[in-house]
């Protein structure tokens, strides 16, 4: 391997394992100024890389999808509308009125799965702020008050991770969706435990990782689902829309980081890690660039 790449080639193997653990490795050697680059990848690693891969080449088509739909629906459903709210008002005839607020209000319904599938589309403004990452978790966490006696929340937080920089409205929006899914659930204890994640790496950044973790012990996802659970539309839910979890995946991807699923032992556990960046490290970045 190492006289292929002394005569230029780049070479791959995966035929190595941890002579202690004997996990599998694949080894990458290629020419890097006048010596050679050694890369050393757990499968474990690879494979959790190209299954995070897939799934943004899949949201990036979904959004191409919700961008092109803001365009072709939105405006006839806003005239649509306008025209049912008009026979609605204007109306004297009973049946007249009565079906045209039937409209009306499917008009509103389709308009409502509308924007919840437009906010897997790009975004144009994903302005930064900080933000106290413990502040926003309790202002949205917080038990409905006849459920008081069967929920139990549980806070393990970091105090010593900075206020971040990211886009409140979306990072709040994902926060809301999986602790919606937590309760719908059935869970009777809930955690929210954030940390900063030293051994865990993103691609382009190269600083530190936060992770912010919900674990509950409500009804269990199907095997089936886990897969393809950030995917649009795949819920296990009779009425959910399935695009919970997609929006917390377009979330992530935002922020330039990633959201994973892990469960077992009666215990579900949605694993988000994004940059930790502070507004300095921020103003940092752009005096480089």
């Amino acid at each position: 391997m190492l006289e292929r790449v002394s005569l230029g080639e780049t070479v791959t193997d995966d035929a190595f394992s941890n002579r202690f653990t004997h996990a599998p490795y694949s080894l990458h050697l290629g020419p890097y100024g006048v010596g050679i680059a050694v890369l050393m990848v757990p499968e474990a690693n690879r494979a959790e890389v190209e299954k995070q891969a897939k799934r943004q080449e899949l949201a990036e088509a979904v959004a191409r999808i919700a961008l092109e739909m803001a365009h072709e629906v939105k405006n006839p459903l806003a005239s649509l509308r306008g025209a049912s709210q008009w026979l609605a008002e204007s109306s004297k005839d009973d049946d007249v009125k009565e079906i045209s607020t039937h409209m009306l209000a499917e008009v509103d319904r389709i308009k409502v799965r509308i924007d919840s599938f437009l906010q897997l589309g790009p975004r144009a403004d994903i302005a930064m702020e900080p933000v106290n990452i413990h502040a926003l978790l309790d202002d949205v966490c917080r038990v409905p008050s006849g459920e008081q006696a069967e929920v139990h929340l549980h806070r393990v937080y970091d105090p010593s991770i900075p206020d971040l920089m990211v886009h409140e409205a979306r990072l709040r929006q994902a926060i809301e969706n999986l602790w919606s899914n937590a309760l719908e659930a059935g869970s009777t204890h809930i955690e929210w435990q954030t940390r900063v994640a030293p051994m865990v790496a993103l691609p382009a950044h190269q600083g530190q990782v936060v992770e912010l973790r919900i674990t509950s012990d409500g009804s269990p996802i199907p095997d089936s689902l886990k897969e393809h659970l950030f995917h649009p539309f795949v819920t296990g839910k009779e009425r959910g829309s399935g695009l919970g979890l997609a929006i917390v995946q377009r979330v992530m991807q935002e922020h330039g980081g990633r959201v994973k699923l892990s469960s077992g032992h009666g215990r579900t556990s949605f694993v988000l890690h994004m940059p930790l960046k502070t507004s300095e490290q921020l103003s940092e970045d752009g005096e480089k660039r």
